[in-house]
């Protein structure tokens, strides 16, 4: 029940983007077209999950033991940065059409707040190492939910014709993401 919990938390209550509102650079950056959207949540949601796992077992088996716990984000920050190398070499390697489209914002991926925060709260909620994983798992999915959203409601908002020409583009885009934002404050009484 306690998994069940923290996945429904971390997609829809404590949303990254939508509740805690980490990992917006790329969240807006990003968002214009579904499928860069789709591909960025997936590697974001590919690099969380095993940052989540690694990051569990340098603080458990590397930082406490010796007593250097302290030095934990720039542990994380180490771990994150490797997965994002390796993320971007297999992304350019098998599809280099996703690799442009995401661009500057998928080495960014590095420093998305999201990633970091997750880790951070996992260790600061005293996960074990399955709640750790399926906590950054279920931030991840919310994350490509969330990005994957956007980016459809821009779709068709670029299609729209009737649009103020002061509101095209990223005025509308701010407007979009905090009435999102908004909605997911719906799934607060969600679990008690």
């Amino acid at each position: 029940m306690r998994i069940l919990t923290i996945m429904i938390s971390a997609i829809f209550i404590n949303n990254f983007v939508m509740s805690r509102f980490l990992g917006m650079c790329s969240f807006l950056g990003v968002s214009k077209k579904t499928e860069t959207a789709f591909g960025m949540g997936m590697a974001v949601t590919f690099v969380m999950t095993l940052a989540s796992f690694i990051s569990y077992i340098v603080l458990s088996f590397i930082l406490k033991p010796l007593g250097i716990q302290y030095l934990y984000n720039i542990a994380f920050i180490l771990v994150i940065a490797a997965l994002v190398q390796f993320v971007e070499m297999v992304i350019k390697k098998t599809s280099p059409g996703l690799y442009n489209a995401l661009g500057i914002y998928l080495p960014l991926i590095t420093t998305n707040c999201a990633i970091l925060g997750a880790v951070i709260i996992n260790m600061n909620e005293n996960y074990n190492m399955i709640e750790s994983v399926v906590n950054g798992f279920s931030a991840a999915l919310g994350y490509l939910f969330a990005i994957t959203l956007l980016a459809g409601i821009r779709e068709r908002i670029e299609e729209n014709e009737g649009i103020p020409a002061a509101m095209k583009g990223f005025p509308l885009t701010l407007i979009t993401a905090g009435l999102m934002s908004i909605a997911f404050l719906g799934f607060q009484g969600l679990l008690s």
